[in-house]
């Protein structure tokens, strides 16, 4: 039996910057982001907060029968990091309403404190959600 996924729970995440993760990288088909600086993207970093996320409510979910999937992001972008650093992301669930669950999540590269925000994810089955999918690919086609 699992434990109930309530407010206060909290959990801890690293993960090591990958060169893929830098602007010029991720964005390489961009002209001119490949002249931007090579650190870390904001939109690369924000999924780094949702895998955290992810991974910190895993043991309290039916896994993988029940998932979920980010619906709400809010993060300031407060440091460059360069690749091969590591992050390390701390979160805690503030409130469960439902399917519905809100974090506040930071994460610090080792030298500074480089975001912190809010985040909401939204608890899923599956078969369900995939049938819907598979409902919007059959209405695009026709």
């Amino acid at each position: 039996m699992k434990p109930p996924l309530v407010p206060g729970i909290t959990f801890e995440w690293t993960y090591v910057v990958p060169e893929r993760s830098t602007v010029p990288n991720l964005y390489h088909d961009t002209a001119f982001c490949r002249d931007m600086p090579d650190v870390l993207a904001t939109g690369y970093m924000v999924g780094m907060m949702e895998l955290a996320c992810v991974n910190g409510i895993m043991p309290y979910v039916d896994w993988p029968r029940e998932q979920s999937l980010g619906v709400h992001v809010s993060f300031s972008h407060l440091a460059p990091t360069p690749p091969g650093m590591t992050l390390t992301i701390r979160g805690e669930v503030t409130e469960v309403d439902g399917r519905r669950v809100t974090f506040r999540v930071e994460a610090w590269d080792g030298v500074d404190k480089i975001t912190e925000g809010v985040h909401e994810r939204m608890i899923i089955v599956p078969e369900k959600f995939n049938a819907k999918v598979a409902q919007k690919k059959a209405k695009r086609a026709a």
